[in-house]
């Protein structure tokens, strides 16, 4: 784990804390596939009394699996493990913003298999694309940008392949009325500030109850300012840099552009002067609702804040837009919670909690955020197609 570690830190900027943390995470999904994946298998079917029918899980045979660079280990051990516990071969191509780490894990996972069942290689999009292109691959799981997957899906579709794809977000939080301004500042700050804003399902919206706007953002502004900005390696560091100076110029474009239009920034809001791609966590009040900064996805440090007159308010913008990744909801209300997981159309529903899920759990991305199952067993069993058998005796001669 320190190794890995230590590579997606070089390669990124992760904090090394958490990139150790992500190796371990991949190494429990690993575990629980290993495990789990003995119960992808077919059922038994009641026909006629002189028959025997069953429907059967097989292997797709190819799977390219094709990972992101923000948070790799355990996007990568997801896929590789349930495309390899149901008896497929994979072609794995890392991203190339972290192809050492990449290597590392799939050589670790590759050690413990037949040579040839697990094949990585590293490249830009071009080799991506020609490996999504190739006829032999049956099916292709790709976590990473929707205008990736949508190529994707479209070449793989066009040759009569099969797709499962993990694609952007842009998630929001809503603040109810009644919840505690300090708790829900801290959970905004996690969502929004943790890697740098370079998750899956970082909170990229916040829609926050005026009745406790002012107290909500007053602290959410305290947290940004006293967080430590910083070399990832050190104990001390809160934020580090960002992957690089592409992504740092999206999110900067996306709050000048914000400002523009009239929000305010209370908290960071600019590059930071220093070599690299750093940019501080950042609190932007007042945001219109067409602004990029809350329709497009921004990958960044930027909690970009708008208040709501009611939780009705709060639900409808926040199901607004073309994502569907997924959403949380902080209330005391637990009427309002099962109203939210109700209606939020979107794959998972955190309530009162930024980050979290069981083991096992399974969630399908609504919208422009993919299509198929990224976890747990129905993972295993997208892995699989399913094929019907009936036997009947010959009649004796």
């Amino acid at each position: 784990a320190d190794e890995l570690g230590a590579a997606l830190t070089a390669e990124t900027g992760r904090l090394l804390r958490q990139s150790v943390e992500s190796a371990h995470v991949a190494a429990s999904i690993l575990e629980e596939a290993a495990t789990t994946g003995l119960g992808a298998a077919g059922r038994t079917l009641a026909g006629a009394s002189s028959a025997v029918d069953v429907v059967r899980r097989e292997p797709h045979g190819v799977v390219a699996v094709v990972t992101p660079w923000n948070d790799p280990f355990p996007a990568a051990a997801g896929l590789l493990a349930a495309a390899l516990v149901t008896g497929n071969t994979v072609v794995h191509k890392p991203s190339e913003r972290c192809p050492d780490a990449g290597w590392r894990m799939a050589r670790l996972v590759a050690e413990a298999l037949p040579p040839g069942v697990l094949e990585v290689v590293n490249g830009d999009g071009a080799t991506g694309a020609a490996i999504v292109a190739d006829p032999r691959v049956a099916l292709v799981a790709q976590v990473g940008s929707s205008a990736t997957g949508r190529r994707i899906a479209s070449v793989v579709g066009a040759r009569g392949g099969r797709v499962l794809l993990e694609n952007g977000g842009k998630d929001p939080l809503v603040v109810d009325a009644g919840v505690d301004p300090r708790w829900a500042a801290e959970q905004i700050a996690t969502g929004a500030f943790t890697n740098s804003g370079q998750l899956c399902t970082s909170v990229e919206r916040v829609y926050v109850h005026e009745d406790v706007a002012d107290a909500v953002v007053a602290e959410l502004v305290r947290i940004a300012q006293a967080m430590t900005v910083g070399d990832p390696r050190d104990d001390a560091t809160d934020l580090g840099p960002m992957v690089d100076a592409e992504q740092l110029a999206v999110v900067d474009a996306q709050v000048r552009g914000a400002v523009e239009a009239g929000a305010r920034v209370l908290a960071g809001g600019a590059p930071l002067d220093r070599p690299g791609a750093w940019y501080p966590p950042t609190v932007v009040d007042g945001c219109p609702d067409d602004v990029d900064l809350l329709t497009e996805e921004t990958f960044g440090p930027v909690a970009a804040v708008r208040r709501v007159a009611s939780f009705d308010q709060a639900l409808r913008l926040a199901d607004a837009g073309r994502y569907g990744l997924a959403a949380t909801v902080l209330t005391p209300d637990m009427a309002n919670a099962l109203r939210a997981a109700e209606e939020l159309e979107v794959g998972t529903v955190k309530v009162n909690a930024v980050f979290g899920g069981a083991p096992g759990g399974s969630a399908d991305p609504r919208r422009d955020s993919g299509a198929g199952a990224g976890y747990g067993p129905d993972l295993l069993s997208a892995m699989t197609v399913l094929k019907a058998i009936h036997l009947e005796a010959a009649p004796r001669p």
